[in-house]
């Protein structure tokens, strides 16, 4: 069984006008995971729905908290692109666990979107990696401590 938790992120936004106004909605995951044929083997539980330049110390203690105390020793976890790396690095004292994160560059409700890959590719990561922490984002993992997010080339690279 793998748990999969939700905080928010590009994955999730939805957007309002041409003046790119936006909130993070509900999350498409279970749609996105349906597209992917994924049907089975996983428990779904939305820890919140925030931007990940948003989050807080004690956001990344609540997702620390919630893979903690969760019975599954496989996570994934949905998350901002542009915080998700501090995350990471938080949920690195977790040694018995694989934990993978992911997100998007694009929000999954756009035509033009990474989420549908990036849930397919975090999935079959998170089913194989030993473990640890890992990112898994446009084809490629990360350990965790050891990546940034590029701005400017919106990809994220090894440190």
């Amino acid at each position: 069984m793998i748990q999969i938790f939700t905080t928010g992120g590009t994955i999730d936004k939805v957007y309002f006008d041409a003046n790119s106004e936006f909130e993070v909605g509900p999350s498409l995951l279970p749609d996105l995971l349906s597209e992917s044929n994924i049907h089975e083997g996983y428990r779904l539980r939305e820890l919140m729905r925030k931007d990940s330049l948003e989050m807080t110390d004690s956001d990344r203690q609540a997702v620390l908290q919630a893979a903690t105390e969760c019975d599954c020793d496989r996570i994934l976890l949905t998350h901002g692109t542009d915080t998700m790396a501090d995350t990471a690095a938080v949920l690195a004292a977790l040694k018995d666990k694989t934990i993978v994160l992911t997100g998007a560059m694009q929000p999954a409700r756009m035509r033009r979107t990474d989420a549908l890959f990036n849930i397919g590719f975090a999935w079959a990561a998170v089913r194989l990696l030993p473990p640890g922490v890992y990112l898994a984002m446009n084809g490629e993992v990360f350990e965790a401590g050891a990546v940034r997010k590029n701005l400017k080339a919106q990809r994220f690279e090894r440190t």
